[in-house]
């Protein structure tokens, strides 16, 4: 009983401190991952406040390039809705003729899709709603500046401190940030050729599907789902009969191959985690703190995962490895 409501407690503590748990947890995942080239540029003798800040403002430029890239996508799915409602309705059309005994509901659920078509206004945050989230967002951004630059700033220092543990620490940030330059390399491709078969079949905003098939492949399992299921949406939208559904399946089919010959050939035997527990581990990051939950759920499940393993032997090393969606 008391382990359970440890448990409870904890979990309790990381959804309410969501505000300052997930931005931090964010900043040392990118502290993590950007470790090795810190490391390179010490050994060359350049100062660490430099090196934290040339990080800080490299790690800064990512995700707000990032955050540009997803704009045009949100504005195009905003832009859709419109059409995506027109769809959903005749799809609940048809099931309510396949299926008479729900008809009732059916027409509830239309004259809510209606409702809210009458009303899209009420989806839009007011001026005093941005205020007020205003310094919020400040802070967390904050909370992320002041964490990446630190920890990049005193990391061998913290990490000379632990004392037997120091070699764990520094092996897990270096399986970490390998992992992460490969799978950034593998996703860079996986959204090319998405976007090119999406232009071949003629789907719409297909640049854009192929730039949200590579940065969804970060979540694992649950970011290609998403792709799969948008592509199905757009597909009925855009097309008709059986050729809706060829934008998905083929998408299927290029997440499939990357996840058992191009993942498993360029990340090779970096990991040894449970698929089962990756998983589960993505759920709860995104249940836990949202999208940012879910994108540094893997990260932390990896570190942690080498940090409590027993100490290996010369020369071992650790197998397994993840795929994307198989």
């Amino acid at each position: 009983m008391l382990l359970i409501l440890t448990i409870i407690s904890i979990t309790v503590s990381l959804h309410l401190a969501q505000h300052i748990l997930a931005p931090m947890s964010f900043a040392l995942v990118l502290g993590v991952v950007v470790s090795p080239l810190a490391d390179r540029l010490a050994r060359h003798h350049v100062p660490h406040v430099v090196i934290a800040l040339g990080l800080l403002l490299l790690s800064t430029v990512f995700v707000a390039t990032v955050m540009l890239l997803i704009e045009p996508i949100v504005n195009v799915l905003i832009r859709e809705l419109p059409r995506i409602k027109f769809v959903a309705m005749g799809l609940i059309d048809q099931a309510s003729q396949l299926l008479r005994g729900i008809e009732t509901i059916s027409q509830e659920i239309e004259q809510s899709v209606g409702a809210e078509a009458v009303k899209p206004q009420t989806a839009i945050p007011s001026v005093r709603d941005a205020l007020w989230l205003a310094p919020s967002f400040v802070s967390q951004v904050f909370i992320f500046v002041g964490t990446l630059f630190f920890f990049t700033l005193a990391r061998n220092d913290l990490y000379r401190q632990m004392g037997s543990a120091e070699n764990r620490l520094r092996r897990a940030d270096k399986i970490v940030s390998s992992y992460f330059a490969a799978i950034t390399f593998v996703n860079t491709g996986l959204g090319i050729v998405t976007a090119i078969v999406m232009m071949a079949l003629g789907v719409e905003y297909a640049v854009l599907w192929g730039l949200a098939a590579g940065l969804l492949n970060f979540v694992l399992y649950l970011g290609p789902l998403l792709i799969m299921i948008g592509l199905a949406i757009a597909g009925m939208i855009q097309f008709h009969g059986a050729y809706a559904f060829l934008p998905p399946l083929l998408f299927f089919a290029i997440n499939l191959a990357e996840a058992n010959f191009a993942t498993p050939l360029v990340v090779g035997q970096r990991m040894a985690v449970n698929p089962l527990v990756v998983f589960l581990a993505i759920v709860f990051g995104l249940w836990l703190w949202g999208p940012i939950g879910a994108f540094v759920a893997l990260p932390l499940l990896l570190w942690l995962g080498v940090l409590l393993q027993p100490a290996a032997a010369p020369g071992a090393h650790s197998g397994g490895r993840l795929h994307s969606l198989s």
